[in-house]
């Protein structure tokens, strides 16, 4: 795909987050069911589902800007699932497990919350606030994902994880 303005570039890099989020789909059932602790089995769950509203998202926002989705592979979403599945087949104690699919799933919000920040700076830029808003809402709804799995970290399963490696 060729970039010479800044909407080929948003067109592309909805394309890109588009793919992404399509390989979380299938992540994130594979992160619940290997979760020990059931609220983050829930918070991989409820993340599951936000993320099938953001592909709805991207869809409107492509409707919106009259395009489709370009056949992009995300690479850089590819990699994070990557490690992450690496991870899976691992053996251990399972708060000390819980622990890394934390920190897994912690690359994958920061890499989207950088993803929809630009991608709504781009739409405001391009004049496309409907667009923008709806990025906006799909930015605050990593963020607050990314805090949730902090706290499940801090609060339960770091600490259960330091406690059993004693």
């Amino acid at each position: 795909m060729q970039v010479d303005t800044l909407r080929d570039l948003f067109v592309k890099e909805l394309s890109d987050v588009y793919s992404a989020e399509k390989q979380m789909t299938k992540a994130l059932p594979k992160m619940a069911k290997a979760a020990s602790f059931e609220e983050l089995q829930n918070a991989f769950t409820k993340h599951l589902k936000q993320t099938e509203g953001h592909i709805e998202r991207l869809e409107k926002v492509f409707d919106m800007i009259g395009e489709k989705p370009k056949r992009v592979k995300c690479k850089g979403m590819e990699g994070l699932v990557t490690e992450g599945e690496e991870l899976l087949k691992e053996k251990g104690e399972s708060a000390a497990m819980d622990a890394g699919l934390i920190s897994a799933a912690q690359r994958v919000e920061h890499y989207e919350i950088a993803a929809y920040g630009t991608l709504r700076t781009y739409a405001e830029t391009l004049g496309e606030k409907d667009a923008a808003d709806l990025l906006q809402q799909t930015l605050n709804e990593e963020g607050e994902t990314d805090q949730k799995l902090s706290g499940l970290a801090e609060e339960m399963v770091n600490p259960t994880a330091a406690v059993n490696a004693r």
